[in-house]
């Protein structure tokens, strides 16, 4: 298991990266270089572009940050394929129908920003505090950029167990037209990780070991579908079978659909 610290890149943010410290319980080290954290260490890390997350260690992945103005999430939002991406397809889009989404296992938030720029209203769920700094962090930046702040607009960020949110929800008569699922599976092997960046967040995380629970729960809140990112040749999410599932680039996509979408006048049904 590796040892979360608290680090600044600078002695002029290391009051701000003490206070954070505080807040999620961990050890704040100072001002430390990178390359002095130990391979069983990874390390919280404000610097002047933001919080990371990175991992000690020979070969170690380079930090992990949330970027929505560039890099990889502006590239998606530029050239991604829009509606005929198989992940915006699972949501039901057509016409001028932008359903609102729950989703419970958001992450980075990646899968979320893409639905924002779709047009969607999205919910986002993170139970790790770590991991919600740095989602917090990369949509506080990218609300600085034109190009990114509208889309962000639609995204709605809260720290909590999907679990717990979900049950409560129910209780509440809460219902959201989509709810999405991306819970963090197991793997055979380090070869298998899609992403190397992921090592670090299992190593600190562990798999999500309420998953299976997750899809009852959602099911409950949810007025259209449930959609399911999985690995191409993993089983169904509690041995459920899907209504019917779409493949995508590296995975696919399992809906569970309990109602009709609703109709449109702008596009053939």
């Amino acid at each position: 298991m590796l040892e979360l610290l608290v680090i600044a890149l600078d002695p002029s943010l290391e009051i701000q990266a003490n206070e954070r410290a505080t807040e999620l319980g961990l050890n704040f080290v100072g001002t430390l270089p990178l390359k002095q954290l130990q391979a069983d260490q990874a390390a919280l890390v404000l610097g002047g572009d933001g919080w990371s997350l990175a991992q000690g260690g020979k070969g170690a992945p380079g930090p992990v940050r949330v970027d929505f103005a560039s890099g990889a999430a502006d590239h998606r939002r530029r050239f991604g394929g829009g509606k005929s991406q198989s992940i915006i397809r699972a949501l039901g889009l057509k016409g001028s129908y932008r359903p609102n989404i729950l989703d419970a296992t958001a992450g980075l938030g990646r899968d979320a920003f893409v639905f924002a720029t779709q047009g969607c209203e999205v919910t986002l769920l993170e139970r790790s505090a770590v991991v919600h700094t740095l989602l917090t962090d990369g949509m506080n930046r990218g609300r600085l950029y034109p190009e990114s702040a509208e889309i962000l607009q639609r995204m709605h960020l809260f720290h909590a167990s999907a679990f717990d949110f979900l049950q409560q929800a129910s209780v509440d008569q809460r219902h959201w037209d989509v709810v999405y699922l991306d819970p963090m599976f197991p793997h055979r092997s380090k070869s298998a990780l899609v992403k190397k960046e992921m090592r670090v967040f299992r190593e600190l995380l562990g798999d999500d070991l309420d998953a299976d629970d997750l899809l009852s729960a959602a099911w409950d809140v949810a007025t259209y579908r449930v959609v399911v990112k999985r690995p191409r040749q993993a089983s169904w999410l509690g041995e459920r079978k899907p209504d019917y599932s779409l493949e995508g680039k590296s995975g696919r996509f399992d809906l569970y659909v309990r109602a009709a979408l609703p109709a449109t006048t702008d596009c053939p049904a």
